[in-house]
């Protein structure tokens, strides 16, 4: 289905080359509202959405798109160029956005006018010859044509056709709602726009990684990521505090699924600005609403806990770290730093393996859940960029003046540690110990105020696109002349829509034959198939 059709077929004009300002206005004007270039602004649309598909958004994960510059240094500086990190509020998106709207208002305007006078019309004239329309019939009757004519205006009003008689004919025209789903359709592509506008502009997303049995409240410096609407402020953000809990997962043993969670519910208790407070179980696509935000859940994963005593005997880094998974066995990625250990700072980075495994030599998890947990982690120690007064990632490690710690072989020094270990590290910088385990989620805010308005835009969508598709506008004539002391009727139908039925116009055709002949005692009929 096009963007625009009959009622507003202005197709882009080339420029002429000599006109003033104002025909230059004016000739813009039609360009931008034409079909050609609506229909390439919703493929400019749909292409400018891909990036933010296939490359990391600083609004949805901040830490992948870290790690994607790390991984990508060249490219990172481009992309940032661009707005490839945050597409959805570049200028260039925005741009097409703002076109594609202009464009469609543009369409529908003029095109609701010209259906506005099509709906006041009267249906058109009886063709000369109905004879040479491709469905038509006639059959001769003693009725007088008077009362031919009657019977059929009063046959194709029921058949909920818009009917007129005159000049010896009967005029009949129904399918207007046609035209009206399809102005539909396309004010719910406006509408929906306008719902994505709205939330953009007035509501926020924020993304929080909450280890269980902690919580935090809705403020943006609780998050680890805030983005807000251009008008939306700290302000007017709901008042309420969460805390996570508990977590359950379900993991699949057999089958071609085995391995994956089949499903996990993370148990939330809340407190609302007003002091009421109440539990909710969050699971995937059951968002907790209180007020007008919502709490998703997105991620899980898990904190490995860890104790670091520096050398003096002193507790330099103690409690649960989050790991980021990097595949779908959930090993994950983490870096520990105990800056304040003596006479060195210490840091540890490395890998979780839930379920660890040798597979061809390498070390992998071979299952989500914890059956088998190792830690192995790589030492570091020096200066780890922490007491220059900037921020650093806790995902991220500066290695740019730390050393990293060897064995006497030469190579580095890896700690493979389980739950309950402790290890001593080299040079009196102290023990590590691996406590044990904890879980952490990952939940999503969001406030989204347009989201009724999409959603409204979207059923239009479909009603309209309904009607469009259903709706079949058809016309039908009705001619009585006296004839040789009888009255010979003409009867035509076009249909203008068959649906992909050529036989659905003469089935009409014959059905409203057969009605008019049933209370006319015809004499005889000749139809087209006879002719």
């Amino acid at each position: 289905m096009s963007t625009h059709s009959s009622g507003d077929d202005r197709q882009a004009q080339p420029m002429p080359t000599d006109m003033n300002a104002r025909e230059l206005v004016r000739w813009s004007w039609r360009q931008l509202t034409s079909m050609r270039t609506a229909l390439v602004l919703l493929l400019l649309l749909a292409l400018a959405a891909i990036p933010g598909s296939v490359i990391p958004q600083d609004d949805v994960d901040a830490l992948a798109v870290g790690r994607w510059k790390d991984a990508h240094p060249d490219l990172a500086p481009i992309y940032a160029k661009l707005g490839l990190f945050s597409v959805y509020d570049s200028p260039w998106f925005s741009a097409i956005y703002i076109l594609l709207m202009i464009s469609l208002v543009g369409c529908i305007l003029p095109r609701s006018a010209v259906y506005w006078r099509a709906l006041r019309a009267r249906p058109p004239r009886a063709p000369r010859n109905l004879s040479r329309l491709p469905e038509h019939a006639s059959y001769t009757t003693d009725q007088g044509v008077d009362d031919v004519l009657a019977a059929a205006a009063t046959e194709l009003r029921r058949r909920r056709y818009r009917v007129e008689v005159r000049e010896g004919a009967v005029s009949a025209e129904k399918g207007y709602l046609r035209e009206a789903g399809n102005l539909l359709f396309h004010l719910s592509v406006l509408v929906v726009l306008v719902g994505f506008a709205v939330g953009g502009l007035f509501g926020f997303k924020a993304g929080v990684i909450v280890v269980v049995g902690n919580g935090w409240s809705n403020n943006p410096t609780q998050y680890d990521e805030f983005v807000p609407g251009s008008l939306f402020g700290a302000d007017d953000l709901d008042g309420f505090s969460v805390e996570v809990d508990d977590f359950d997962i379900t993991w699949l043993t057999d089958g071609p699924a085995k391995g994956q969670a089949r499903k996990f519910v993370s148990h939330l208790d809340y407190t609302t600005a007003d002091g009421d407070t109440g539990t909710y179980d969050l699971r995937v696509n059951h968002p907790l609403s209180i007020d007008d935000t919502e709490v998703f859940l997105i991620g899980h994963g898990y904190a490995p806990v860890v104790t670091i005593k520096d050398g003096n005997g002193d507790v330099a880094y103690s409690g649960p770290t989050i790991f980021l998974p990097t595949g779908p066995t959930f090993e994950s990625f983490g870096v520990i730093k105990a800056p304040d250990a003596r006479p060195g700072q210490v840091a540890l980075e490395g890998t979780f393996y839930p379920t660890f495994a040798l597979g061809d030599g390498a070390p992998r998890s071979v299952f989500g859940d914890a059956v088998n947990p190792l830690m192995s982690l790589f030492v570091y120690t020096g200066d780890l960029g922490l007491d220059e007064g900037g921020s650093q990632s806790v995902y991220v490690l500066d290695k740019s003046d730390a050393t990293q710690l060897m064995k006497d072989d030469g190579q580095p020094l890896r700690l493979d540690m389980r739950p309950g270990d402790t290890v001593e590290l080299p040079d009196g910088l102290g023990t590590v110990t691996f406590e044990g385990l904890q879980r952490w989620n990952k939940l999503q805010v969001s406030e989204t105020p347009g989201k009724l308005v999409a959603l409204a835009g979207v059923v239009l969508a479909l009603v309209g696109l309904l009607g469009s598709l259903f709706i079949r506008p058809r016309r039908t004539w009705v001619r009585a002349r006296a004839e040789g002391g009888a009255t010979v009727v003409d009867v035509a139908a076009l249909d203008r829509s068959n649906g992909g039925d050529p036989d659905r116009g003469a089935a009409e055709l014959a059905a409203i034959m057969d009605t008019l002949r049933a209370g006319s005692g015809d004499a005889g009929s000749t139809t087209k198939e006879d002719s």
